[in-house]
């Protein structure tokens, strides 16, 4: 055991009793967030537009900042990136991370010296519950690898600009840089395909015992690895033990994952978004991530089924409930004001506040009126491959509305790495899982609307083939597991099986 490790584990004790100091006061926590907000908020010319001076509660901030989101705030963030100081935060951001649109093409979330910090810190802190409750931190003396973006950043008036994850690149503590991979030259390859392969040249035979990024990409590296070694993950880095991941509902893909590294690992949920880094798993035996509380972000929610009416419900973290889904809403110190992040959660503990994100408040279907969601058909999913050998690569699921006979149906398209002996039996048992879950469904089903789902293969390396073709493939870029139009599932029909 090295020095390093050695002194891992008093500082993980000292750093995650902190955490839960603010953790077992968590209104007090957010009070004070609120209050800091406001008074540095104040400064600006957000604020002063908001009569931010004037505000001394929570329903007086209400009454003076509407639920946004980036639209919302393109005025005032296109003088930020034009270079005006004091907008929406005190003084400049010192990066911009960039990040795919919908309408407004590329979008410019700032980050501040004042949110900067919180971004590595509840990373860091994810990593010290671990090693706390393991009471072993072995594994920093292992090579840790982390699966993300160019780490190049362009400039825009004098601000720097790039993907969080090439950003947060900068931030790696000086002690694990030496047992970091890959190396600065090859994380600066931007075509996905050159720099996965050069990530496998030069992990291969090093003793890898962290690897962390979003599933579908570290699943493609996998694949590539075992194709050239012939062996199991396991095998080619005995020591690797846990996995880090975030963005996706990672449950359908366990089995896969498991599969090719050829033996059960922990795994450790991060929440971060480019908005603020929002939550981490901090226990491997309790469900859903610690929300953070302390980081500069006070939260509001709204739940998701009446996000879309005129006079939703808006409440602080005081008055949530367990399971319900909620649209969560940001104001932070990088100058996001009722900011939705697009993002829905449950929350699974309130003593300490623990989420789990269910899904995207965009990402629904809802062509009949089934309002099914995203965290349906991942359970759905889940529940119908469990104690199988059925293994998943990636699912989207959309409406078909005008088939070309017989009733509309939902259409999963599913890439399978181990599929089914029987596809129409594993296509009903997920459909009574979403008949079990989703009344209106079942409505639908009965009332001979709908009738049950429809599967449709996509042929391996199918759903890389379509990121590629739409430009989005590698680094942070996910599928989005539904939606409520036919835009991906039509250009998806280009990568079936068709025989």
């Amino acid at each position: 055991m090295s020095i390093k490790s050695l002194f891992a584990i008093p500082f993980a004790k000292i750093a995650t009793k902190k955490v839960y100091k603010w953790a077992n006061n968590p209104h007090k926590t957010q009070e004070k967030v609120f209050k800091n907000l406001l008074s540095k908020g104040s400064k600006t010319a957000f604020g002063k537009d908001h009569n931010f001076s004037n505000i001394t509660t929570y329903e007086d901030f209400k009454k003076e900042v509407n639920v946004t989101d980036y639209e919302g705030l393109r005025h005032y963030v296109d003088r930020v990136v034009a270079g005006e100081p004091d907008v929406l935060w005190t003084g400049k951001p010192l990066y911009f991370a960039k990040t795919s649109g919908t309408t407004s093409g590329a979008k410019y979330i700032p980050i501040t010296k004042d949110s900067m910090p919180t971004h590595i810190k509840a990373a860091r802190n994810a990593l010290l519950f671990y090693i706390k409750e393991k009471n072993d931190a072995s594994f920093v003396d292992g090579k840790m690898i982390f699966l993300q973006g160019s780490p190049v950043l362009a400039d825009k008036n004098g601000i720097k600009l790039g993907r969080l994850s090439g950003i947060v690149a900068h931030y790696v503590p000086q002690y694990l840089l030496k047992n970091r991979l890959p190396s600065w030259e090859t994380n600066c390859i931007e075509d996905w395909d050159t720099k996965v392969n050069a990530i496998v040249e030069e992990t291969i035979n090093e003793d890898m015992s962290v690897i962390s990024g979003i599933p579908s990409w570290v699943q493609m590296y996998f694949e590539k690895l075992i194709e050239k070694t012939g062996k199991p993950i396991s095998e080619t880095f005995p020591n690797f033990n846990f996995f880090i991941y975030g963005g996706v509902n990672f449950e359908p893909y366990k089995n896969k994952f498991e599969s090719l590294i050829g033996k059960k690992i922990d795994y450790i949920e991060l929440y971060p978004a480019s908005e603020g880094f929002i939550a981490y798993q901090d226990s491997q035996t309790e469900k859903g991530m610690l929300l953070q509380l302390d980081s500069g972000i006070f939260y509001e929610f709204i739940p998701a089924d009446e996000f879309f009416n005129e006079n939703p419900t808006r409440i602080s973290l005081k008055d949530v409930k367990m399971g319900v889904n909620y649209a969560i809403i940001l104001n932070t110190t990088a100058g996001l004001w009722g900011y939705n992040i697009g993002d829905t959660v449950e929350f699974t503990s309130t003593k300490p506040y623990r989420i789990k994100v269910t899904g995207r408040i965009k990402h629904f279907i809802s062509a009949f009126g089934e309002h099914v969601i995203g965290k349906e058909v991942e359970k759905a999913l889940n529940d119908s491959i469990k104690g199988t050998n059925i293994n998943i690569s990636e699912f989207t699921v959309a409406p078909q509305v005008s088939p070309e006979s017989g009733l509309p149906y939902h259409e999963w398209f599913i890439e399978f790495e181990n599929e089914p002996e029987d596809l129409e039996a594993f296509a009903a048992k997920i459909d009574a899982s979403m008949q079990a879950q989703n009344i209106y469904y079942i409505d639908l089903i009965e009332g001979k609307v709908l009738r049950p789902l429809v599967i449709r293969k996509v042929k391996k390396g199918g759903f890389h083939e379509y990121m590629k073709s739409i430009g989005k493939f590698g680094g942070q870029n996910k599928i989005p597991q539904l939606s409520d139009n036919r835009k991906i599932a039509d250009v998806l029909n280009n990568f079936l099986i068709t025989a």
